[in-house]
């Protein structure tokens, strides 16, 4: 790296100094002591004051810029600095440099071929096979990048993939669960229905039981009433010790004053049977009557 220095040399001849006027050679030894100084940048504004541009004025420009580190400028210099008094391997090796130092490696290849053209140099030479060097690193590189960059798209593209298989995925499993949750309501409304009717079904069948339950009732409070009557007669039997006949007269009479009693009952709203209907019947009165005096 060392060797890419070389060749920046100060062109101060007496062509020079005799071609330029007095304040030129006045600017061009202020230039100078600023360059040894390692001012760069002050020696290459004195090299730009300078009246005439000559070869040799903008090669030693170029050197400035170089060393300010200012390459585009020096570029710019170098290739103006073509002519007499500036030796052309010398400033084709410093257009090199310069290309080298942006990494404009093919231009900088170039350059030192063209400087080895005029003829054989070491540093030249050295610098041309660093600069080929640099290159293949620099292609290898890019390639490099290339591949980092190829992979990363790919990469991409896979998790884009990813991405909409997973929203295609959700968006299934939210029309899928919506779909569900429809049904559910739709199932929801069909079973409410048939619940109305089963609960007025279930009135009914209470109503229909209810009011089987009231007919057994008074099925069974008109059984004991009967069986009251029929164990009251029985009783009445066995009181006065003789068995009753059955479809004897005297029952049919009875049944037929009944029947009168319970007319007579219902014509005068009152449960109790009067006294005076048992005096009509006539069975004691008339006994007395027949005792007393028949004559």
């Amino acid at each position: 790296m060392k060797r890419l220095f070389s060749f920046f040399i100060f062109h101060f001849s007496f062509f020079t100094i005799v071609s330029a006027g007095i304040m030129d050679f006045k600017t061009i030894q202020a230039a100078e002591r600023a360059y040894k100084a390692k001012d760069y940048n002050k020696s290459s504004k004195l090299y730009r004051k300078l009246q005439k541009e000559e070869a040799s004025r903008n090669y030693d420009l170029g050197n400035a810029y170089y060393k300010a580190g200012h390459y585009v400028k020096a570029g710019s210099a170098y290739k103006r600095a073509k002519g007499e008094g500036v030796d052309e391997l010398q400033r084709l090796h410093n257009l090199g440099n310069v290309y080298f130092r942006q990494k404009k490696f093919d231009h900088a290849i170039k350059a030192y071929e063209a400087a080895l053209k005029q003829r054989e140099d070491a540093d030249t030479r050295f610098n041309l096979e660093l600069a080929k060097k640099q290159k293949k690193k620099q292609q290898q590189k890019k390639k490099q990048q290339q591949k980092k960059k190829d992979q990363k798209k790919k990469q991409n593209k896979r998790d884009k993939k990813k991405k909409d298989q997973k929203k295609k995925q959700n968006k299934n499993k939210k029309d899928t669960q919506k779909k569900s949750n429809k049904n559910k309501e739709k199932n929801k409304g069909q079973q409410k229905k048939p619940k109305k009717e089963d609960q007025g079904q279930k009135k009914r069948n209470k109503d229909k039981e209810k009011k089987n339950k009231g007919e057994k009732k008074q099925g069974k409070k008109r059984e004991n009433k009967e069986e009251q009557k029929r164990g009251s007669t029985k009783r009445s039997g066995e009181r006065k010790g003789t068995k009753q006949p059955q479809n004897t007269k005297e029952e049919k009479r009875k049944a037929m004053v009944q029947k009168e009693l319970r007319k007579l009952m219902k014509k005068m709203g009152n449960g109790k049977m009067p006294t005076l209907m048992y005096r009509a019947g006539g069975g004691k009165k008339a006994k007395r009557n027949q005792d007393v005096n028949p004559w």
